[in-house]
């Protein structure tokens, strides 16, 4: 016998092959995902929770008076009287939105509809437990946002790859 088939050091044994097959299919799994999915997970997010807020406004803003009868008599919005409470309530949604999908100044339309979201909540009473299950999944969509920003697809990442972090 010789030292090197005591060794075993002829070939690489075959285990160590498959650990490095597994770990460069990782490798790329990961690049495929941080480059393509993450994105689109981020702007699909941005866009499903803009469209929920930016669908309420364009109800409120169909019959004005019965908005403002709304945050009179059903939305007890605190401090506020009604018809400011319902024209910022209803410029909120319409605004913050658009901010959201576009991702320009994604965290702030984020932080504003959060508020907002928080707000309805509170003020509704007559929220159902679907009502309420609704407010959380869009409140925890818009931590997200908040916490991770806008992602790579959005405004703020395209200004922030032009013209660079202010320092």
């Amino acid at each position: 016998m010789n030292d090197a088939s005591l060794t075993g050091s002829t070939s690489s044994p075959p285990l160590a092959g498959t650990v490095g097959a597994l770990y460069s299919f990782a490798k790329r799994s990961i690049t495929l995902i941080e480059r393509w999915l993450t994105p689109l997970f981020d702007l699909s997010i941005r866009l499903y929770v803009a469209s929920v807020f930016f669908k309420s406004g364009l109800t409120k803003i169909q019959d004005w008076s019965s908005t403002v009868a709304l945050f009179q008599y059903e939305y007890q919005v605190p401090v506020l009287p009604p018809e400011l409470a319902a024209l910022m309530g209803t410029a909120g949604e319409l605004g913050l939105p658009i901010l959201l999908a576009l991702g320009l100044a994604g965290r702030f339309g984020a932080a504003g509809l959060s508020v907002m979201n928080v707000v309805a909540v509170i003020s509704y009473a007559d929220l159902s437990d679907l009502g309420r299950q609704d407010h959380v999944l869009w409140g925890a969509l818009l931590l997200v946002i908040l916490f991770h920003g806008p992602g790579r697809w959005s405004l703020d990442y395209w200004l922030k790859q032009r013209w660079g972090r202010a320092h």
